[in-house]
């Protein structure tokens, strides 16, 4: 069963990390896009390298990778792979899952690599726009909601906090 209580008690400490929302935001973002990517069991890792590369938030980096799981990862391929091939001008072809772990996500991307990059890309690109607008605006509504939060995040605001 999930524990409801426990994951509430994760989102709260996300959103009360002492950060900028933006920097905040920007890191899940940054995660949300490594998630569209084909190259599973390899998220997380380069999630953390991407966290340190981009200076941005390493808790929240990590949890956006984690957006695309096991149960969306396939129709997310579908609809990255038939993305890539309408914007490469060609007819998408059967893909043919046999199950889904590290040998089969190289031999996808070695017969339908490039279709699969672009549409990923493009699907990642828009889902980090959306879920980085979205963390924010949740983020500075769930302060707003505990006064020295919300005296907290109005000074990062008004002295533009760098996002290092």
């Amino acid at each position: 069963m999930i524990d409801k209580e426990r994951w509430k008690k994760k989102l709260r400490m996300i959103l009360s990390l002492d950060s900028h929302p933006g920097h905040i935001s920007a890191g899940f973002a940054v995660g949300v896009f490594i998630s569209f990517t084909p190259f599973f069991g390899l998220h997380t890792p380069m999630a953390i390298l991407a966290a340190f590369l981009l200076r941005v938030n390493k808790v929240t980096c990590i949890t956006g990778a984690w957006v695309n799981n096991p149960l969306t990862v396939f129709p997310v391929l579908v609809a990255s792979y038939e993305l890539g091939e309408a914007i490469l001008g060609r007819p998408p072809q059967q893909l043919a899952m046999k199950e889904l772990n590290f040998d089969f996500a190289l031999e996808l991307l070695d017969t339908h690599g490039l279709p699969l990059l672009i549409g990923a890309s493009l699907i990642g690109f828009m889902a980090a726009l959306v879920s980085y607008a979205l963390l924010y605006y949740i983020i500075v509504r769930f302060r707003r909601k505990d006064d020295t939060l919300n005296e907290l995040t109005e000074e990062m605001e008004v002295t533009g906090e760098e996002l290092e």
